[in-house]
């Protein structure tokens, strides 16, 4: 069993089955990456891939379970370049971020300016995503830490640490006639076309949650997983937006007035996590102290211990 054959079935799979797209990645052939892959086969005792005819179409189910195994070999071999590269090129290599947009848009960027000035040597990536996607990136180690809102610190693999937490805002037009509204209810935001997250009433969200318990179903307009297209649709009167507090700046949105809903709804935290395995780098760890300025560094340190346990 060599890596190399194991590194075939890995973007075998990552380019969706494709062996041509592979082998171009692997910058060999397509006839080299399907000897490798018989080669692994015949070695292991089990058909990994489905096929029709000679294309392959998916995993066979002793084949997912060789593939979670491959895997994981395969991040753990970015973990030892990780570790190469620290000692070898300290300020230098790659870090990707992945991150849903109102991070990116409103909390990122200080810190991703702080971040390039120390590593100017650093190619720093930035993904955006909704939560799942943050998570899948995180997991599958796409990502060297990704930042979003509770639902990435339900997966088994990835620590989190708490960042900051957060509540909501609605916004709307100034003569919406919900601003006459000395307080504003949940029947009241039933009651209006709503304009928010694509992900914000999807399982077991906190918002959907709140809606669900109070035996209100909202009347959604329109989902985006961009604050700024919510904000956009809101100002052609399509509804009234619920975003995130720090997504709304009365000096640029003019147009919109917000009101605050902090008491129709509990605290969300943000987190940012990194899966439990991986190789902290020291520019990661510096990336990781700039985001979470309210922890000392000792405190920080002491705190990433514990993703072991």
């Amino acid at each position: 069993m060599k890596l190399q054959q194991l590194r075939c079935i890995f973007e075998v799979v990552q380019n969706d089955f494709n062996i041509s797209k592979a082998a171009n990645f692997l910058h060999t052939s397509q006839p080299g990456v399907s000897k490798q892959i018989q080669l692994l086969e015949d070695e292991v005792g089990v058909q990994i891939f489905q096929r029709n005819g000679k294309r392959l179409t998916g995993l066979t189910e002793p084949g997912q379970q060789v593939f979670d195994s491959i895997a994981e070999i395969i991040r753990e071999e970015k973990n030892i370049k990780r570790v190469s590269e620290e000692y070898e090129k300290k300020d230098t290599g790659n870090f990707t971020i992945t991150t849903t947009h109102t991070q990116a848009r409103y909390k990122l960027p200080n810190v991703v300016e702080e971040f390039v000035k120390k590593y100017p040597k650093i190619n720093l990536n930035i993904h955006q995503g909704n939560p799942s996607q943050v998570t899948e990136q995180i997991v599958n180690g796409d990502a060297d830490v990704g930042i979003a809102t509770e639902s990435i610190g339900l997966h088994d693999k990835i620590f989190c640490i708490p960042c900051y937490s957060w509540n909501r805002i609605i916004v709307m037009p100034k003569s919406h006639p919900l601003n006459e509204e000395k307080i504003i209810t949940l029947e009241h935001l039933a009651t209006y076309p709503l304009i928010t997250y694509d992900y914000a009433f999807t399982g077991s969200t906190i918002v959907s949650k709140v809606f669900k318990e109070s035996n209100l179903k909202p009347n959604i307009m329109l989902t985006a997983i961009d604050a700024d297209v919510i904000k956009t649709y809101v100002n052609l009167n399509l509804g009234i937006g619920l975003i995130a507090e720090m997504a709304f700046d009365s000096s640029k949105d003019i147009d919109l007035i917000s009101r605050d809903v902090s008491h129709l709804f509990p605290l969300s935290t943000t987190y940012l996590g990194i899966r439990k395995d991986t190789f902290i780098r020291a520019s990661t760890f510096d990336f990781i102290k700039m985001f979470t300025p309210q922890m000392s560094e000792h405190e920080l340190r002491q705190y990433l211990q514990n993703r072991h346990v």
